[in-house]
């Protein structure tokens, strides 16, 4: 049967990545029949009513899920289709409740052009009291307009089955977050890329660099169990009283919160193993200030420094030392850190930046252990980051060859040496100057 999922036309390159998600997730088999990433309105095939209220049920992109009644290019032929499709059922809805609604996308409607559309249905024969709030049935005409067309170019008929989750964006909002920071991800993104890396009850989440929480609080949503670290003990101790106990608090969601740690991904005090079913990070770019890990710039042991009879890095307030660290190098160990630590079919998505310049496209990172699943494109003015979204492959599966490639390392040892990304974003991303040779061609 067909249904028609009402997207919100934003974020548009995840949405199609979302709902194949969700499909797997929830074991739904579920073929799309008509989408572009232009318009909100696709066509999906599924089994039943039931698999339709389960796709939608969490899904953050989407506004609804409706049983398609008809399409068209025209309202004669959506008129048409709606007579092949459902007259035989037309009965079941005679003395229900009803409303009807128009929505047009790129266009707007009056109230009298709105009443003419509904009219136009009356064949249907329903006979029930029009209701508009909780009606039993929700019937609702969509539009689809292009600009300089004096008519709709797309029009459909659906029967509301389900709303998705995305009224529990305001809940999350960032604006009303106890605990922030400025580098605190945006809660719709931090839902979705949870969507996306299938966060669910029974599974067990890391961020390792978790910040002030917000992807560990989106997957606490959809039930699954969530941790996090990250190398600035400050975002994890807190401020004032606030930290990210406070926030999981603040949603009621601390039972499902294990706890966070200070460390970065190349020294985890983490024992190696298969124990997780999701990885879900926004690593930092390296813009404000460089990249670092733990160790030292020479690579050699220091001598241990005494403080009242006690070495130094055994206190409270001791603060490591740290070096500089490439972008793809960490790239390359957060995917060697998936491989390790993964079950078969957890997810690793991961959050990176690119400008939109082919001398700094960043490679997609790859991993013999890891099949990437989705990739996903937030674009800016003159950059853009990537949501990658990996499987990790059982080891029967796993062929190593030399598609499994590694990114570039830099060499260097400052931060603009080892982050080319970094460099061409203070240098405001500007063409590079012509070389002599290029100057003076004058044929």
């Amino acid at each position: 049967m067909d249904y028609l999922v009402r997207f919100v036309q934003l974020h548009e390159s995840f949405r199609e990545a979302e709902l194949e998600a969700l499909a797997e997730l929830h074991g739904i088999k579920a073929d799309i029949v008509d989408y572009n990433q232009y318009s909100p309105h696709c066509v999906i095939r599924l089994s039943n009513e039931t698999a339709a209220r389960l796709l939608v049920h969490r899904s953050i992109l989407s506004k609804g899920i409706y049983e398609l009644w008809g399409r068209g290019s025209t309202y004669a032929e959506l008129h048409r289709d709606v007579v092949r499709r459902t007259a035989a059922i037309w009965h079941q809805y005679k003395s229900s409740s009803f409303k009807f609604e128009v929505q047009s996308y790129q266009a707007k409607r009056s109230l009298a052009e709105q009443n003419d559309l509904i009219q136009s249905f009356r064949y249907t024969g329903f006979e029930g009291p029009i209701r508009l709030h909780d009606p039993e049935q929700t019937f609702c005409i969509f539009e689809d307009w292009e600009c300089g067309f004096e008519e709709p170019t797309r029009v459909y008929l659906g029967r509301l089955i389900a709303p998705s989750s995305r009224n529990i964006l305001d809940a999350y909002t960032l604006k009303k977050r106890k605990y922030l920071s400025t580098t605190s991800m945006d809660s719709e993104l931090a839902l979705v890329t949870a969507n996306l890396a299938q966060a669910a009850p029974g599974k067990l989440f890391y961020d390792p660099f978790v910040g002030t929480g917000s992807f560990p609080i989106a997957c606490a949503h959809f039930g699954a169990i969530s941790m996090g670290s990250d190398i600035d003990g400050r975002a994890v101790r807190g401020k004032e009283g606030l930290n990210i106990v406070t926030n999981f608090r603040q949603y009621g969601l601390v039972d499902k919160y294990l706890d966070s740690f200070i460390a970065d991904l190349t020294h985890t005090p983490l024992r190696v193993g298969r124990i997780l079913d999701g990885i879900i990070c926004d690593p930092p770019y390296g813009v404000r200030e460089g990249l670092k890990v733990l160790g030292s710039r020479d690579g050699g042991k220091k001598e241990i420094v005494w403080i009242d009879g006690k070495a130094a890095h055994l206190q409270d307030r001791y603060i490591p030392p740290k070096k500089p660290y490439g972008f793809e190098a960490m790239l390359d160990d957060i995917l060697e850190f998936a491989a390790a630590f993964l079950v078969d079919g957890g997810r690793l998505s991961l959050w990176m930046p690119t400008a939109n310049d082919e001398e700094i496209e960043l490679d997609i990172p790859t991993h013999a252990c890891l099949e990437v699943v989705s990739i996903c494109i937030q674009p800016f003015n003159k950059w853009s980051r990537r949501l990658l979204t990996y499987r990790r492959l059982c080891d029967n599966d796993v062929r190593y060859d030399h598609s499994s490639k590694q990114s570039k390392k830099a060499e260097g040892r400052t931060a603009d040496e080892l982050n080319s990304f970094r460099k061409r974003y203070f240098e405001g991303f500007k063409e590079p100057p012509a070389s002599p040779s290029q100057g003076n061609n004058h044929s």
